[in-house]
């Protein structure tokens, strides 16, 4: 029965992720014709205005909906395994943030410096402030063994950062910089094939990595002391889920800015769906779930107020803070 219910899921969100893949490339403010499109994709327009959003915005914005929402979500299952809480995820815990704060710092560095700071650089950048704003968790997790005030610390950490950010953007005089406040409220615009090229590289290392690690990390759900006796080092699995989930944050954040609660809500909604917590079916699950919630919000973020746009961040709050809102009533629930 559960290898039926896997492959119904698999299949399922297999056509939705296509079909919304396709919805984003034909809708936009310019009205482009389903035929039109058909005739660019396939090769027969090459030098028109049409393919020129249709290759050069619509395409790359799609692709990285589906890579950076994909690594959004297996980077909240990775720390809700990790934490062995199911309401941590990277934008709570304050990780997007402080790879947020990091970013816009090492950026304003090198403007300052009359320079433009490359994609290497950028991915690089947030993962550092990734990884400090994990280690800050992961020293308040040694203190507190209480995971509701470990989730409110990272909360406070994440505004911290963010408001830092908004001082940095508020007082900068460059327009690239002033710029910067689009990005940290959440975007997908601007993507362009460089940045997918590198963003692909980063998030497939990740997902074989997570692969990789699946069977010690099924050990580990079951408790520190079973996955000891049947072998398994700790010490080098838990550095293993800091770095690729820190990574992948890291990731998101660079390219898209934070965008919020899909890595904690996402990872529930999968688990509810396939009824399972298991690893091997988990680690892709939650790399489809993201990528087709990102791909919905994000089409909603840019059409529905259009010529308006707005952050995708704030379209995944509104449709995803309920089902967070529900995970912690219901657990609530069932510790009391």
């Amino acid at each position: 029965m559960s290898k039926r219910r896997n492959a119904v899921f698999f299949c399922v969100i297999t056509i939705l992720i296509i079909a919304f893949f396709w919805i984003n490339i034909v809708l936009g403010s310019a009205d482009i014709s389903v035929r039109e499109v058909l005739g660019i994709i396939t090769g027969g327009s090459s030098e028109t205005m049409e393919s020129s959003i249709i290759m050069g915005i619509r395409m790359p914005r799609a692709i990285s909906a589906v890579l950076l929402g994909g690594a959004l979500a297996l980077s909240g299952y990775l720390l809700q395994t990790f934490f062995g809480n199911p309401i941590v995820g990277p934008f709570v815990l304050g990780i997007s943030s402080g790879a947020k704060l990091f970013v816009a710092l090492t950026m304003i560095f090198f403007l300052s410096l009359g320079k433009q700071m490359g994609l290497n650089m950028m991915v690089l950048a947030a993962f550092v402030g990734a990884s400090l704003a994990m280690a800050f968790v992961l020293l308040i997790s040694v203190k507190v063994r209480n995971m509701s005030i470990l989730v409110v610390c990272g909360i406070m950490t994440g505004y911290i950062c963010s408001a830092i950010t908004d001082l940095v953007v508020t007082f900068a005089d460059d327009s690239n910089i002033v710029n910067l406040h689009n990005w940290s409220m959440g975007s997908l615009s601007g993507m362009g094939w460089e940045e997918i090229r590198l963003i692909a590289v980063i998030v497939a290392i990740c997902f074989l990595l997570a692969v990789l690690i699946q069977k010690p990390m099924n050990a580990y759900r079951l408790g520190e002391a079973y996955a000891r006796s049947v072998g398994v080092n700790i010490k080098l699995l838990r550095v293993m889920l800091i770095f690729i989930s820190s990574l992948l944050a890291a990731c998101v954040t660079a390219f898209a800015g934070p965008i919020s609660f899909v890595g904690i809500a996402v990872p529930h909604l999968v688990r509810s769906a396939l009824g399972t917590d298991s690893a091997p079916v988990m680690i892709p699950a939650s790399f489809l779930g993201g990528a087709l919630i990102t791909l919905f919000c994000d089409l909603v973020a840019r059409t529905v107020f259009a010529p308006t746009e707005v952050s995708i961040s704030s379209v995944t709050a509104v449709f995803l803070v309920p089902v967070v809102i529900y995970m912690m009533i219901k657990r609530s629930g069932r510790n009391s």
